[in-house]
């Protein structure tokens, strides 16, 4: 298993941590926690046989936060000094002391234990930083050749990512925690141009919480599905238009991750439902005074939370308030039951606990709430995805997510996908294009009649989350099984577009 990496633990984390919350202590601060944190990040672009873009990162820093007088005072620095440090705590109080008259209410947080000393690893094995560059290179452009060797490929593009991310926490109480995950995202698409005009078909490998062992067989057959890559393209172009109306979906993990990011993710997270989000982000249909009766899905509908599922991309040991990490329910048979939540709010509400949701993406932000993992749990005995296409007469088996759009009540949508696979009685028929569901959350989610079993289960997940203002970006992951809508409504994209 990975360790800590030394050149972070080698920094003067105990000696930044004790100048900063000696002084807040000095000056009168009921609470105060101090972040130092590192990400390193990569990213590079592909286009056919070359290596088209290379960008590589990293942001080192440290940040105070303080309540004074119950007011939430921050700020944040580049310099790693113990002067700096005490002097970050003096302006955290200062900014407190400006915003106090601001400020209607006084700030109280949620209860938490103390944990001190603790770390914590994700589960990877491999860093992709630990891997020299021709290597890494070489083997995202072996796939792109394996893709313009294949008839009806006209192009082949890639996008490698990877991040890794160190963080040191300590608060007044007690807690001290440091903590390292990694994570790693690949996508590969096949282009073919010609008569039929334009058209991709796109990877549904997952970003993932693991290291360089992703790109070369653990957790993923990269080079199996880029072999399929061509012939699915070819069956697209040859496709016929889907014709609109009602049909019954099933949709796989590949795409359904993306509709419970937006529909359910979104949504229940507190600060949007309470309206703290409203001026950039939106509110949420799901709001607060529905909590334990909105009837938001079927009966089937179980939802929850967590940072604790292995290569998750929003797993973590601890969230940026020293909160240990936990799973919750969100939604339970088909109820609105559960929020995500930081201390602030589930005092605020009277919620008990904190459920580990408060995350910044770098020392120079300040934690807000922000997405764990967010997962439809199958059914224990439920069916295969083979069974959930044979209940259905006139359906469309879906895989793949692409386009996207909803409202900012995380209520009208609208989504698209990679592969549609026409449904006749029982069994797929070929495929069809320029396919998109729409519905309302709630009628979506009360349409959903089965889940699939836990074979059927797959952790997707986005690499760039995007909350707050200034906006911030986060990793997380959504698991799901196969499952099975009945009438929803089904657009052709290309009559919408006013193209047919």
């Amino acid at each position: 298993m990975p360790q800590l990496d030394d050149t972070f633990l080698a920094l003067p984390l105990g000696s930044l941590s004790d100048a900063a919350l000696s002084k807040t202590e000095e000056l009168g601060c009921s609470h105060a926690e101090i972040r130092v944190e590192r990400i390193r990040s990569a990213y590079r672009s592909f286009r056919d046989h070359a290596l088209e873009t290379t960008a590589d990162g990293q942001v080192l820093g440290l940040s105070v936060r303080v309540v004074h007088n119950g007011v939430w005072g921050f700020a944040s620095d580049i310099t790693l000094s113990t002067d700096a440090a005490a002097h970050l705590a003096e302006r955290a109080v200062a900014t407190a002391k400006v915003s106090r008259p601001l400020t209607p209410t006084s700030v109280e947080l949620a209860d938490e234990g103390v944990y001190a000393a603790a770390s914590w690893v994700s589960a990877y094995e491999v860093n992709p930083f630990d891997v020299d560059e021709a290597t890494k290179t070489g083997r995202v452009l072996e796939l792109n050749e394996a893709l313009l060797a294949a008839p009806g490929v006209t192009h082949a593009s890639a996008i490698l990512g990877y991040v890794h991310e160190n963080k040191y926490f300590a608060n007044l109480a007690g807690t001290s925690t440091t903590q390292q995950r990694v994570r790693i995202q690949a996508q590969l698409t096949a282009v073919s141009v010609g008569d039929h005009g334009f058209a991709t078909m796109r990877t549904i490998a997952q970003p993932t919480g693991r290291g360089w062992e992703y790109l070369t067989g653990t957790g993923w057959d990269f080079d199996a599905e880029v072999a399929e890559l061509p012939e699915l393209l070819a069956a697209h172009v040859a496709a016929p238009s889907v014709e609109a109306g009602r049909y019954d979906l099933v949709i796989h993990p590949s795409n359904l991750f993306l509709t419970i990011h937006e529909s359910i993710g979104h949504a229940t997270e507190l600060d949007r439902a309470l309206g703290y989000e409203a001026a950039y982000a939106g509110t949420s249909f799901a709001t607060f005074d529905q909590l334990g009766s909105l009837q938001y899905g079927s009966d089937v509908m179980n939802v929850t939370g967590d940072r604790l599922v292995d290569h998750g991309l929003a797993t973590i040991g601890y969230d940026d308030e020293g909160v240990a990490q936990q799973q919750f329910d969100i939604i339970s048979g088909g109820t609105l039951v559960g929020y995500q939540l930081n201390r602030q709010m589930a005092a605020e509400k009277g919620l008990g606990r904190s459920n580990g949701c408060a995350y910044a993406d770098s020392p120079g932000h300040i934690a807000m709430q922000r997405m764990p993992n967010v997962s439809l749990q199958p059914a224990p005995d439920g069916p295969t995805t083979n069974e959930l296409i044979s209940g259905v007469d006139n359906g469309i088996y879906i895989v793949g997510d692409k386009s996207w759009s909803i409202d900012m009540q995380r209520y009208n949508f609208q989504f698209t996908g990679q592969q549609f696979y026409k449904i006749d009685k029982g069994r797929l028929s070929g495929q069809l294009k320029d396919v998109a569901y729409q519905a309302t959350t709630t009628d979506f989610w009360r349409s959903m009649e089965a889940v699939g079993n836990p074979d059927t289960y797959v952790l997707g997940g986005a690499f760039n989350c995007g909350k707050g203002q200034p906006g911030q970006i986060a990793p997380v992951s959504h698991g799901c099984p196969s499952a099975l809508f009945r009438k929803v409504n089904v657009l052709n994209t290309q009559a919408e577009g006013g193209q047919q």
